[in-house]
């Protein structure tokens, strides 16, 4: 009897506790959901307008062919820290891993070359974009990815799009033409043209790094999920080629001139924090991700466009008037409307459980720290 007693005096307890220990999850959770938003804000408007404004600074500016180089070597050293963790420090094994997954599947490496091309080539048409472009222009217009991606999604992956979404690439079709028609027209065009920067050259760049982007990503996402290989690994196959092909690129470009002032001519601290941000920055939104769902992805896109406006009123005299308003919030409306989650199917739910498990497996065993406290690792 005494027993039962204590039994039904430790069940109300350990009720109590559970419900206070969840409560405390899902304040901690709710924080870092937040917190990763700030991040993606932050990492999403502040790429942009660095690079803007060291291409624009007076004096003798870096070799962009160089830094998209420094940004891959930078990229492939963090994978390799990362798989390193992984195997817990174990050097042989992590060496087996390194030579059975780029040298003996050498056929599946290959494979990477094609999106690590159009990457390399993205990665350098964005500094002339930028530098050609006001920062706010830019980011609006790039958001023309969104569009792309999701047609190569269609015509690759034979992904099915909701009514909304494809409301969304038709408003977000819509803003990013008015911007433009606004910016060819209006005040902004003479005073890029004044600096010494081509306006057609930069929308023609952002334009080709949009189709780039949009086909490199969905042929990257087709390999993955062919494929047992981790992200990790795929970035390592990625940024060893991007490397190569970047040096390359490099050498036909600017050789001459790298030869005589050296590779990192023209790196400044602000300079470095670009490089940084360019290499990191993928890396960290795949982190922060695992606490932000999709619609507080695109909702950080879209604020990141305001931030990069606002900025740049400030930073580079950027001139807003009602025509870009109008524009630049139709795209920002549509990126958020892009990422609202569809009806709930079986099909397309347990599609995003399976690649939300496949995604929280990677982070969890890169950042194993972050797990919910007392949450159990499944076989």
């Amino acid at each position: 009897m005494m027993m039962m007693a204590a039994a039904g005096n430790e069940s109300p307890n350990r009720n109590s506790e559970d419900k206070t220990s969840s409560r405390r999850q899902n304040e901690v959770n709710k924080k870092l959901k937040y917190t990763s938003l700030a991040i993606l804000v932050i990492q999403n408007a502040s790429l942009i307008l660095s690079i803007r404004y060291v291409r624009t600074l007076p004096g003798d500016h870096f070799y962009t062919t160089s830094a998209v180089v420094m940004a891959e070597v930078l990229k492939v050293i963090t994978c390799l820290f990362i798989i390193l963790i992984q195997k817990r420090g174990n050097v042989k094994s992590f060496v087996s891993l390194l030579y059975d997954s780029i040298v003996i599947q050498y056929w599946d490496t290959l494979k990477l070359a094609v999106p690590s091309l159009i990457y390399t080539l993205q990665n350098n048409l964005q500094y002339v974009a930028i530098s050609n472009l006001p920062a706010a222009t830019f980011q609006v217009t790039y958001q023309l990815k969104i569009l792309t991606t999701a047609l190569f999604s269609v015509l690759m992956l034979r992904k099915s799009l909701s009514r909304i979404q494809w409301i969304s690439l038709v408003l977000l079709f819509a803003g990013v033409a008015i911007v433009q028609v606004e910016q060819e027209s209006g005040k902004q065009k003479e005073a890029v043209t004044a600096a010494n920067q081509n306006y057609f050259k930069g929308l023609l760049s952002v334009i080709i790094s949009c189709l780039s982007s949009g086909f490199a990503g969905v042929y990257f996402e087709k390999i993955l999920k062919g494929s047992s290989a981790s992200v990790w690994m795929r970035n390592i196959q990625l940024g060893i080629f991007g490397t190569v092909l970047g040096l390359l690129g490099m050498w036909w470009n600017d050789g001459a001139a790298i030869a005589e002032k050296g590779f990192l001519f023209g790196y400044t601290p602000m300079v470095w924090g670009v490089i940084f941000n360019q290499a990191f920055g993928g890396l960290l939104v795949a982190v922060v991700v695992k606490y932000a769902d999709n619609i507080l992805k695109g909702f950080a896109t879209s604020f990141s466009i305001i931030v990069s406006t606002i900025t740049s009123v400030y930073l580079f005299g950027f001139h807003v008037d009602l025509v870009f308003t109008l524009g630049a919030g139709l795209v920002i409306g549509a990126v958020y409307m892009y990422s609202l989650p569809k009806a709930n199917t079986s099909t397309s739910s347990t599609s995003t459980a399976s690649s939300s498990k496949a995604g929280e497996s990677e982070l969890d065993a890169f950042l194993p720290n972050l797990k919910a406290p007392g949450k159990k690792k499944g076989n």
